[in-house]
């Protein structure tokens, strides 16, 4: 892993997608606790993940896969939106089913969610994205 270069990428996805995954949080809770109601939760993903995209995306392609994309532009471009609405789609999932079926406290499928998101993310970045 540390030949091919996936050990460094790893650390400072990790490193941004902590950051990312903080910035989402900042605006998801405040919005879980004071817009919509605990069982709605899922209704602040979108707001949560298109701010998170954002920086993500300036994070991933700066410095996670620096040196890594070899398709210039506008094609990475599409297709990190295209990874980051795969995982928008399991975040909103595990959000759902964790406060609208389980009824639990909109933080608690926080913590699933963006795991899975990340994971689902880094796979896609790494292999499509900035291949």
């Amino acid at each position: 892993m540390r030949a091919s270069g996936v050990l460094g990428q790893l650390v400072r996805f990790g490193i941004a997608g902590g950051l990312s995954s903080l910035v989402y949080s900042l605006v998801y809770l405040p919005l879980t606790a004071y817009v919509f109601p605990p069982r709605q939760a899922v209704a602040a993903v979108p707001f949560a993940f298109v701010v998170a995209v954002v920086v993500g995306f300036f994070l991933h392609s700066r410095w996670s896969f620096k040196g890594h994309a070899k398709e210039p532009g506008a094609g990475r471009h599409i297709k990190f939106v295209i990874v980051q609405g795969a995982g928008l789609a399991l975040n909103a999932l595990v959000t759902w089913i964790g406060t609208a079926l389980f009824h639990l406290h909109p933080w608690i499928p926080l913590i699933p969610a963006v795991l899975l998101a990340a994971i689902l993310s880094f796979v896609l970045n790494r292999l499509w994205v900035f291949n």
